[in-house]
């Protein structure tokens, strides 16, 4: 049995597919995700301006899911979107959990308060 890790992914959907369009990519991209592993989170940025140009396009709609599964699903999710009309661009980044254990249980420094004289 493969591990489970933590991956995310953030991916950005071309608006000019229409609203019944953009909703109907992030619920097949969601719904995958769900059918391969556990979804933590869904965060829909919503429409927002690109950094850069993208085919010509100025604008697309932003997700972030996080979400656990075994290693080999995140490499068929990125094919995935690489085939899909409608992905402008998608990334998928397995989170390090060290490091994300190390976040968690370190407690925050607060700032001195400035007017402590």
């Amino acid at each position: 049995m493969d591990k489970i890790s933590s991956y995310e992914t953030l991916f950005i959907v071309d608006v000019q597919q229409g609203e019944e369009g953009v909703k109907a990519l992030v619920d097949k991209f969601t719904g995958l995700i769900a059918a391969n592993g556990t979804i933590e989170s869904v965060d829909e940025w919503g429409k927002r301006k690109l950094a850069y140009p993208i085919n010509d396009l100025t604008e697309g709609y932003y997700v972030l899911v996080n979400f656990k599964s075994t290693p080999t699903f995140p490499l068929e999710l990125e094919r995935v979107f690489g085939i899909t009309d409608g992905i402008l661009r998608s990334i998928v980044i397995k989170h390090d959990e060290k490091k994300l254990a190390k976040a968690v249980a370190a407690p925050t420094e607060e700032a001195p308060a400035a007017d402590a004289e």
